[in-house]
């Protein structure tokens, strides 16, 4: 073999053994509450695992670079809040609200994993796990319903017959892969059986348990429920839902939610299409009173209304004075403590590669609540890339792509 061809195969070798990753991330600011990592780094990515975590990574080591220059690299969002289960036991069509298919809603902003919280119970859980969870690119976890059949609507929530705690913890205990917890929600009676059942669940399974309050009654108070009923690490979500009584004669936050929070008791936004009011949710967050996790509680009657998703209630609580980087903490980290899953919602080298490439959009903003109320800010976070296990499965702005007139690309003949 001539002495050129040689030399020329051997350079060849040396640089594919010299592009040890499938994908370089190169020149982002990585955010990364977890680790507490908050500064210019590149990353890169081998199949489904983050490789590399630094500065200044070579760009001919990659097979692939992705220049995110002036965005921000986070842990794929955690919406803790979401509701998705399309089966049968689809929810509420009398009410014209629906859920949602997580890979047509998530990836698009950032969402990497979504929990469905109490679309299904021990009845009808392995349904929606054949229909939706196994078949998602998103990684789909659960909280059970305590009620059985889940969430068809409101009624059948209100059915203590159907609230078994031993059959909810069984079915928690066979699929503890992708569940999480239990769900109490929309209990209208003036006693807490509902919780109580939800809590034997969550005690029996090892699993924390979610609350939506349903209605706020005298005989039934929510600081009763706070301090008495929920265990640490329990959550109550809708937790800025007007008229929660979270705020003192003075418009002070009330103390017993600083001992509440003090014992490990959970505050979720879940947002929603009728449970975030401006009212509660500004007054608290300006005395420093964050949510420990943002979420959307996304459905087809709230995405299309004043919640939109997660990003957009995310540029709210910035808006009205939450740091981005606590922002990003309770979208990511933090939920992913609460459920569990400490390994989710941070960037390590070794762990799952799901990113959110996100952009801080500066300017003059505005948003909603639920009822119309108003507040301006001047950022708005969106998203230009996403990947899930190291595939890369939104990308805004054809970040990764090649121009055409030099890929190479072979377009097909009909």
């Amino acid at each position: 073999m001539p002495t050129a061809i040689l030399a020329l195969i051997v350079c060849l070798s040396a640089a594919a053994m010299a592009q040890q990753y499938d994908l370089l991330l190169k020149g982002g600011h990585v955010l990364d509450p977890a680790n507490n990592v908050d500064g210019p780094r590149d990353l890169a990515v081998v199949g489904d695992r983050i490789a590399a975590i630094q500065p200044g990574i070579n760009a001919s080591a990659a097979k692939k670079v992705v220049d995110v220059s002036g965005l921000y690299l986070t842990p794929g969002l955690v919406d803790i809040h979401a509701h998705c289960f399309v089966g049968i036991g689809g929810w509420g069509t009398e009410r014209g609200l629906s859920r949602v298919i997580p890979d047509h809603i998530g990836f698009r902003v950032g969402v990497t994993t979504m929990v469905d919280v109490g679309s299904s119970g021990w009845r009808n859980f392995e349904e929606f796990r054949r229909n939706v969870i196994d078949v998602s690119r998103t990684r789909v976890l659960a909280m059970l319903n305590i009620t059985g059949v889940g969430m068809p609507n409101y009624e059948v929530e209100q059915n203590p017959a159907d609230m078994d705690p031993e059959q909810t913890a069984a079915i928690a205990a066979k699929h503890k892969d992708v569940v999480v917890g239990i769900k109490s929600a929309h209990w209208r009676a003036a006693n807490f059986i509902s919780v109580e059942k939800a809590v034997e669940a969550g005690r029996l399974a090892g699993m924390p348990v979610m609350v939506d309050f349903g209605y706020f009654l005298k005989e039934r108070p929510y600081q009763t429920m706070i301090t008495d009923k929920l265990r640490p690490g329990d959550i109550s979500t809708h937790f800025y839902r007007w008229p929660a009584p979270l705020l003192d004669e003075k418009g002070k936050v009330a103390e017993y939610l600083h001992l509440a929070r003090r014992r490990g008791v959970k505050f979720d936004v879940g947002h929603g299409g009728g449970s975030f009011h401006f009212r509660l949710a500004e007054p608290m967050v300006q005395q420093g009173f964050f949510p420990d996790s943002i979420s959307t509680d996304v459905h087809s009657g709230s995405i299309n209304g004043d919640m939109i998703d997660m990003l957009n209630v995310m540029s709210k609580f910035m808006a009205m004075g939450m740091p981005l980087k606590e922002v990003i903490r309770a979208s990511t980290t933090a939920p992913a403590a609460m459920i569990k899953r400490p390994a989710l919602g941070q960037i390590s080298v070794g762990a799952e590669a799901d990113i959110a490439v996100l952009r801080l959009e500066r300017g003059r903003f505005a948003f909603t609540d639920v009822k119309g109320g108003k507040i301006d800010g001047t950022q708005r976070l969106g998203c230009e890339m996403t990947l899930r296990a190291g595939k890369i499965v939104f990308d805004y702005n054809g970040r990764a792509g090649t121009p055409w007139r030099e890929a190479n690309i072979v377009y097909p003949d009909k």
